[in-house]
């Protein structure tokens, strides 16, 4: 390997997760960039990884992306992480993507585990067609955003945080409508992974009586056709 970025998937839960060649290239790379060095320095412990790491997160990408493509167009590999999951979704990894795409430097991403695709096959909503929102704006833009999701008839996924999933809930519920089915993932592929299936208004009451801890993933039924009556009777919540 010479002169290229990897963009390295790394397990969101369960260490087993790691795929043999995420190892390869991490361990054969010239240098690891990743999200927070001592979250990263406790999985490539677990899987012998002594390649020098360096931080490369939100508040200093801006800055060193355009070193870093320098040193990768010199003949350097250099392998990019983030806290879990895959670089460049939700976290980040797209600045340094673009810029050795602008210098010509090959980027290879590899396949791997990403939070959103099992929380969306397990909620049991459609996922042939589906919009992946990530985490909403905080105040700006917030309402704007849920009311566009609200009229999409597709799918739609959004991460949220434990100490505002009932608030998001609950805004979500009065855009769309308390009856749209939904689900919400907690801890994927962690001990305690939990899903939750139901109508909005079916989950704000499960979570305000059984208060969420973990990372979440809520997953909400598309606009249904004005045509047919939506069913929710098979989206009763998991006790």
């Amino acid at each position: 390997m010479a002169g290229k970025l990897y963009i390295v998937p790394t397990p969101v839960g369960n260490m087993a997760d790691m795929t043999p060649r995420a190892v390869e290239v991490l361990t054969q790379a010239d240098l690891i960039l990743a999200e927070d060095t001592r979250t990263s320095a406790v999985l490539m412990q677990r899987f012998g990884i002594t390649t020098p790491m360096q931080s490369h997160h939100k508040f200093n990408e801006h800055d060193t992306s355009a070193a870093v493509a320098s040193r990768i167009a010199a003949g350097q590999t250099v392998a990019l992480v983030s806290d879990a999951g895959t670089p460049g979704i939700s976290d980040p990894g797209f600045m340094l993507s673009r810029e050795c795409r602008r210098l010509g430097i090959e980027v290879v991403t590899l396949p791997g585990p990403t939070a959103f695709v099992p929380a969306l096959v397990n909620s049991g909503l459609p996922c042939d067609r589906f919009v992946f929102e990530g985490f909403l704006p905080q105040k700006k833009g917030r309402a704007t955003r849920i009311s566009t999701l609200a009229d999409d008839d597709r799918t739609f996924i959004i991460y949220e945080s434990p100490l505002r999933l009932v608030k998001t809930l609950e805004q979500l519920a009065q855009a769309c409508g308390a009856d749209r089915p939904a689900s919400v993932t907690r801890e994927i592929s962690k001990i305690h992974e939990t899903t939750v299936r139901g109508t909005l208004a079916e989950i704000i009451n499960h979570f305000t009586e059984n208060p969420p801890r973990g990372e979440i993933v809520i997953i909400v039924a598309g606009k249904p056709d004005t045509g047919h009556k939506v069913h929710v009777n098979k989206y009763k919540p998991e006790k």
